[in-house]
């Protein structure tokens, strides 16, 4: 999949779910019960040492649900989630050797920007559509409008800190295409297997962005 065809489809989903996960053989389960509520795009960040397995997983038995691997932040990482069948790669911020290497995989990539600084490195590197992280913590939609306005060709998906509650704020800036979070893949529903609670924040979230979207 190109840059272009996987930026349509986390713009189409709308919220992508940043999904932590401690058993892989749950990956399955719990990419179907987004997909059932209208998410099909599963971030599975590599946090813990199952993620590898639960990202082939889902890549090999959930072909609806785009497979993305996050909190790339090393060249070897990438190795192993192109291995893994990744088809697309978000990192927390921006590095240049994780960069290179990304080009030289193939794969489409949102590196982090948090900062103005971070921002110029990404334009530089040719990387105009980003992971803005932390975003509350960074000053949630009142800094990123500030950071559009000398980077105008820059659009981001905002993560961390965003929820149901502040969805919209950001859904409202032009330079949004998605927003991502965990809120809709809580830890216990997972370690539980309680997957219509997680098809039911799922259709929750796709309802809150077609609804500033739709």
């Amino acid at each position: 999949m190109d840059e272009a065809a996987a930026i349509a489809r986390l713009k189409s989903c709308g919220v992508i779910p940043v999904v932590v996960i401690e058993d892989a053989g749950r990956a399955v389960d719990l990419a179907h019960a987004l997909v059932a509520g209208g998410i099909d795009v599963v971030e599975v960040t590599l946090r813990r040492p199952a993620a590898i397995e639960a990202l082939a997983a889902i890549a090999r038995s959930v072909p609806k649900a785009l497979a993305v691997a996050g909190t790339v932040v090393t060249p070897a990482q990438v190795s192993q989630v192109k291995d893994a069948g990744a088809q697309a790669v978000v990192s927390p911020g921006f590095s240049e050797s994780v960069d290179e290497a990304l080009r030289k995989a193939g794969l489409p990539w949102l590196p982090g920007v948090a900062t103005a600084s971070d921002c110029m490195r990404a334009v530089a590197a040719g990387r105009t559509t980003a992971k803005f992280f932390p975003a509350e913590q960074a000053g949630g939609p009142p800094a990123l409008k500030a950071l559009s306005g000398p980077f105008p060709q820059m659009s981001f998906c905002p993560t961390g800190g965003v929820g149901l509650k502040n969805l919209g704020d950001y859904l409202a800036l032009p330079q949004v295409i998605c927003v991502g979070g965990s809120w809709l893949v809580p830890a216990d529903a997972i370690a539980s297997g309680d997957w219509n609670r997680i098809t039911t924040l799922a259709r929750e979230a796709k309802e809150a962005f077609l609804k500033f979207r739709g």
